[in-house]
């Protein structure tokens, strides 16, 4: 592990995870404590507060704190300076859109700012609030969390892929921005991930399970660690030192896939539907 810690380059150096508490986040956070890194959790849920705090162990900072409003998040980063005086490396993790899952004529302007606010708005008063600190230390890491759908459509969930759309027009001219302070900014577009939000495999029903193999290239939902991974990779200056305005898209290659999907004999393809209902519901009987 001492070997490894020291090829990746991240040992000593602190890291901000918003949303660490579960899912993505947790699995981010750990990683990167296994790293070598000291850990900054923010969460606005006690019982996961309390999760990360079993996970991460001794040594680690846990904030139950809610990172949409601006005089939270001053309290977070007051408790970093006053704890740690550095910061090196920021996950831009929180997220949400189940509450907005219909079609856009049905959605309300309460609902917009809603989903703004957790997608965009706490972005930015993060990011505000770190760059102070990061450019302080001689450079850094801005990692936002984004979704593949912020580069296809999908139906039902136009708000929040606008949103998360803007948040690639937010990465690529931050990342032009802060380059002359060596602060990289880059993005992470996940698929269909297992989550605390997203329970995707034991959803699917077991009649329906084999189709999983062919929806993705890599034939399987996306795990927490997946995208922990490609955090670990652009936290690094070692590993990504030149790469700052990109998204990594970890999706099991379904962007680069497009419409196909493998047949159920594993020789062919096809670009039409395999099954009538979604793979989440059992198709129709009558």
């Amino acid at each position: 592990m001492a070997d490894d810690r020291s090829l990746i380059g991240l040992a000593g150096k602190v890291a901000l995870v918003t949303g660490g508490g579960a899912g993505i986040g947790l699995a981010t956070a750990r990683l990167l404590a296994e790293a070598g890194m000291t850990l900054v959790v923010a969460e606005i849920d006690p019982a996961r507060c309390a999760d990360a705090r079993t996970a991460l162990g001794g040594g680690h900072l846990v904030i139950e704190a809610d990172v949409r409003t601006a005089a939270e998040v001053e309290r977070v980063f007051a408790a970093i300076r006053d704890t740690h005086g550095r910061l090196d490396v920021v996950v831009n993790n929180v997220g949400d859109f189940l509450r907005m899952h219909a079609p856009f004529e049905e959605t309300t302007e309460e609902q917009w700012d809603q989903l703004y606010r957790v997608l965009l708005h706490h972005v930015f008063l993060v990011t505000r609030a770190a760059i102070p600190l990061l450019r302080a230390g001689g450079g850094g890491s801005l990692i936002n969390m984004s979704t593949i759908e912020a580069f296809r459509g999908i139906p039902n969930l136009a708000v929040y892929a606008a949103f998360k759309a803007a948040l690639t027009g937010f990465t690529q001219s931050l990342a032009v921005e802060l380059g002359k302070d060596n602060i990289r900014v880059n993005a992470i577009a996940p698929e269909t991930t297992n989550s605390a939000q997203v329970v995707a495999t034991p959803r699917v029903p077991e009649a329906n399970r084999d189709y999983i193999g062919r929806w993705f290239p890599i034939g399987r939902f996306g795990e927490g660690e997946d995208s922990a991974g490609a955090v670990l990779y652009l936290a690094s200056d070692r590993l990504s030192g030149w790469v700052t305005g990109t998204t990594i898209h970890v999706d099991g290659g379904a962007l680069a896939a497009g419409a196909w999907a493998r047949l159920p004999d594993d020789k062919g393809w096809t670009h039409l539907p395999i099954i009538v209902a979604d793979g989440y519901t059992p198709p129709a009987t009558d």
